[in-house]
């Protein structure tokens, strides 16, 4: 095997366990915001700086193989990819630190029934399987996997469109929990950034696996 063989073995595992961490910040938000866990909030907070160190190993490591190999086709394709893969995953974990931030700032617990009723917490699961998926897909370079993440971000685009509504229906309800009802619509905000952080990824590893670039043809936005 070539040494660029090995070294891209070993950025691959690298961005897998990078993306295992991530995943694992966006569990522990929804945990720390469901049972107002201000304790795994901070934890969230201390473990992103692990993220950021992932973020900058990579991108050294990237620059090392640039500077070391000259990689060519596919090597380079990877490479390439990775780069932007590595942006996405450390964006999605300030995402998820900058919920645990809410729940740290906030004085009372995040309302049961205003999480139901704005989606919150469905939007929570479907970020989290989107962003496992988009793992699922880079490991087994499976762009069919790959692609389903496009038409699936749906589901968090109409949260987000109708998010004015349903944090306004929380306040006509409540009027005591208007900061309550802002932090969750800068939450859905934030989520719905996911799925296009998401797509993002599903766009590079589909331009990896099949040297294409999806990004202006129109397929990305389901044309």
């Amino acid at each position: 095997m070539a040494p660029i063989e090995n070294e891209i073995i070993s950025l691959k595992k690298e961005l897998i366990n990078m993306w295992m961490l991530v995943q694992s910040q966006l569990n522990k938000t929804r945990e720390a915001m469901t049972n107002f866990d201000k304790d795994l909030a901070r934890e969230i907070l201390v473990k992103e700086k692990r993220v950021n160190s992932f973020e900058l190993k990579i991108d050294r490591d990237c620059e090392n193989i640039f500077a070391l190999h000259c990689p060519v086709a596919i090597d380079l394709r990877f490479l390439l990819a990775a780069l932007k893969i590595n942006t996405n995953l450390e964006r999605i974990g300030d995402i998820a630190a900058g919920v645990a931030k809410y729940v740290i700032e906030s004085t009372t617990n995040f309302n049961e029934a205003a999480l139901e009723s704005t989606s919150i917490l469905r939007m929570f699961d479907e970020a989290i399987a989107i962003l496992t998926d988009t793992r699922t897909a880079f490991e087994n370079e499976d762009t069919a996997l790959a692609r389903s993440i496009f038409k699936r971000d749906e589901v968090l685009d109409v949260v987000n469109r109708n998010a004015t509504t349903s944090i306004a229906e929380v306040i006509k309800g409540d009027s005591s929990m208007l900061t309550e009802a802002l932090f969750m619509l800068s939450i859905i905000r934030k989520l719905e950034r996911i799925g296009d952080q998401s797509k993002n990824i599903a766009e590079e590893i589909i331009f990896y696996v099949e040297a294409k670039i999806l990004k202006h043809s129109g397929a990305s936005r389901g044309k």
